[in-house]
């Protein structure tokens, strides 16, 4: 196995990455840094003999965690950065249709069931209130629960 990163390459995080139990001085579960991290590859190790796990030092954040080869890219990589993440409850900015149905008037909540990112795009996989369909959504559709509050727009 070659690793793709070397000691001293800038990498940025594609994946949240929380505590696993491994981290001392946080629960598990915790947020130890989001995506979109940048850091630095500080070693590189490996895990049960065919995973590299790269310990990289996030400097904004004060903290060096492993992290596996899926979930890096070159910090130099084209890169669209997320507002909302997995369970994000949000509220939809105008009226939604597709194929000319209407699946969601503005203000309807929704929570966020996935972020996705394609080559120079990103959008997010949202279910609707009593509804079981996904349905793929673009961030400036939506907005967080707590924007629309402070401005008095949900409705």
């Amino acid at each position: 196995m070659k690793p793709a990163y070397e000691y001293g390459e800038e990498v940025r995080l594609t994946r949240n990455v929380r505590n696993d139990g491994t981290y001392p001085g946080m629960e598990v579960g915790e947020l130890l840094i989001r995506r979109g991290a940048i850091g630095c590859v500080y070693d590189v190790g490996t895990y049960l003999q065919d995973q590299l796990i790269y310990r990289v030092h996030f400097l904004d954040e004060g903290r060096t965690v492993g992290c596996r080869e899926e979930e890096l890219i070159s910090a130099t990589a084209e890169w669209i950065p997320n507002r909302f993440e997995f369970r994000d409850k949000v509220i939809t900015r105008v009226t939604l249709a597709s194929g000319g149905q209407v699946i969601a008037t503005k203000g309807t909540v929704g929570e966020i069931q996935k972020v996705v990112r394609e080559p120079g795009t990103m959008y997010y996989l949202v279910r609707f209130s009593g509804d079981d369909e996904l349905y793929e959504i673009p961030e400036q559709a939506l907005a967080g629960e707590q924007d629309e509050q402070d401005h008095g727009h949900a409705s």
